[in-house]
């Protein structure tokens, strides 16, 4: 099986370059920074940003920039025609579907699975998409290839309705990822490269090992690589050093931020991010800004005032002097499966060192992101050497990877029923900065992580809470729209969600798969109930 793996990732990988040979030997350019590419972005001839990166140019962009060079200037030369003439729209059509009233909200959801399911993909010379060899389920709406965090949650929802294949498929793919780009980007288009997302995917091969304690072993050497990837840094001399994604801490280990090694505008957000960082006085401080950004989505809350480093003011956004509590609960999780991976291999000293790592990663933790006066667990700005005072729903991955105490845990449950807790579930933040990952928004894979922490601390009743009124406001928005949304307004049922750099988004994979999981919860817990 592990040489069929390998034999399948060599042979698409053939495939791509001798599709793209042709291509190769006149692509010489960076697409993002030429002036087709920029007078277009900043012209906003499309709404959304994205839509024109995921078109496909018809030839090569050093041909089409040349073109374009030599008519811009002609009298009665039309950009949007010239974009029309030289460009196609290969992206999936937008999700069109009839709502059928008579069915429930959940069958609905089981209906979408297969609207939403992409791939095996063909190679498309040109295209900025990033092929994968198998199946996958995209979020839905503007989100048309695989995105990295939604997946694992997309894939709880798969799981809990019997489709552990089509599950394990995107695990598999991811692991294509991995073996041949070297980490997991952001989402499946070469503009992603420069990131990744939140690292799930050791909790995704351990959602698969629930039922096969084989998996964690068959998927070691990619569990291996993507540690690598966000462990790989220059040398460090100095405590709150960093490079890359490591910083080091007092005492010479080391805890992890965000990072994308890009310092540009995000292709697929250019207007926005340029015209954010239009006031800055300094190139330096347009560079700056630009990475902060980018790393801001590989946090995957892109944007929160989380990142902020003056209240309100979304220029100040500054991931990468940010410890964030979720990514290092991440890693410490990756850090305990490489030890049970390894010893299940027989490697008893690498299991040890991993161990050692995940138990030094906990120390950490407790000492740099719990705070015992708000009695919660919170970002670490390294750069100032003092926590964030942000409480944020980030704070109970904690809680969801068993990092707490039993008495914090109590604590967190308490900050959570009576300062999160809204009519429509948890709320994503205390502070309503107009951003989408503020309030008044409730996101599901929050909602999820919440839950499951709780649940693990044995808080059923405030867990049960929690599921009641999510799904309720699940049940409610579908009712009147028809649709499953991205993320949703939880503090006032009347209205939908709002803020972000694009409109909220229907499909949706990673609000279907929690559904479906918490539902699946419920019937357990009431046949518990009547035993």
């Amino acid at each position: 099986m592990m040489y069929f793996r390998y034999t399948l990732i060599l042979s698409l990988l053939l495939l791509i370059a001798s599709c793209n040979t042709d291509a190769s030997k006149t692509e010489v350019i960076n697409v993002y920074e030429t002036q087709l590419f920029n007078d277009v972005q900043l012209a906003a001839i499309y709404k959304d940003s994205k839509t024109f990166v995921d078109l496909v140019p018809k030839e090569t962009y050093t041909i089409l920039e040349e073109r374009y060079l030599l008519e811009k200037d002609k009298d009665g030369f039309d950009l949007k025609a010239f974009v029309s003439e030289n460009f196609m729209d290969k992206s999936m059509a937008s999700l069109e579907f009839k709502t059928d009233t008579t069915k429930t909200m959940y069958e609905h959801i089981n209906s979408m699975w297969d609207k939403l399911t992409r791939g095996p993909d063909s190679v498309i010379a040109n295209s900025s998409r990033i092929p994968l060899p198998k199946k996958y389920v995209v979020p839905g709406g503007r989100f048309q290839e695989i995105y990295y965090w939604d997946s694992y949650f997309t894939m709880e929802g798969l799981l809990a309705t019997g489709r552990r294949d089509l599950a394990k498929s995107m695990v598999d793919n991811f692991t294509f990822l991995i073996d041949s780009i070297g980490h997991i980007p952001n989402g499946t288009r070469d503009y992603y490269r420069t990131r990744s997302q939140p690292p799930f995917y050791s909790v995704m091969v351990n959602a698969l090992a629930k039922d096969d304690q084989n998996m964690i072993l068959y998927y070691l050497p990619e569990l291996s690589k993507e540690y690598d990837f966000f462990m790989k840094h220059d040398t460090i001399d100095r405590p709150y050093g960093a490079s890359q994604h490591v910083v080091q801490m007092i005492g010479g280990h080391f805890l992890n931020r965000y990072w994308d090694a890009g310092d540009t505008p995000r292709p697929e957000a250019y207007k926005e991010d340029t015209h954010l960082a239009s006031d800055l006085e300094t190139q330096e401080e347009k560079l700056r800004l630009y990475k902060d950004l980018r790393s801001g989505a590989e946090s995957g809350w892109d944007f929160s005032s989380r990142w902020f480093l003056e209240s309100d003011n979304f220029s100040s956004t500054s991931t990468t002097s940010i410890l964030p509590i979720d990514l290092n609960c991440l890693l410490y999780h990756h850090e305990r499966l490489l030890a049970i991976g390894s010893r299940l291999k027989g490697d008893m000293k690498a299991s040890q060192y991993f161990n050692t790592k995940a138990g030094q990663r906990q120390r950490l933790i407790q000492e740099y992101m719990w705070d015992e006066e708000k009695s919660f667990f919170m970002d670490f700005n390294f750069k100032r050497a003092e926590r964030t005072n942000q409480l944020t729903l980030a704070g109970v991955y904690p809680l969801f990877f068993r990092i707490a105490s039993k008495d914090q845990a109590e604590k967190v449950k308490d900050v959570i029923m009576n300062q999160f807790l809204k009519e429509g579930g948890l709320v994503t933040t205390l502070n309503n900065s107009g951003q989408q990952w503020d309030a008044p928004n409730g996101w599901a894979p929050l909602q999820w992580i919440a839950v499951n922490g709780l649940l693990g601390y044995g808080y059923v009743d405030e867990a049960k809470e929690i599921i009641t009124r999510w799904l309720a406001l699940n049940e409610k928005v579908y009712k009147d729209t028809g649709k499953m949304m991205e993320k949703y307004n939880v503090e006032d049922l009347t209205l939908l969600s709002g803020g972000g750099e694009y409109e909220t988004q229907d499909g949706f994979g990673w609000t279907n798969g929690v559904a479906i999981g918490f539902k699946t919860f419920l019937e357990k817990l009431e046949e518990q109930e009547q035993e």
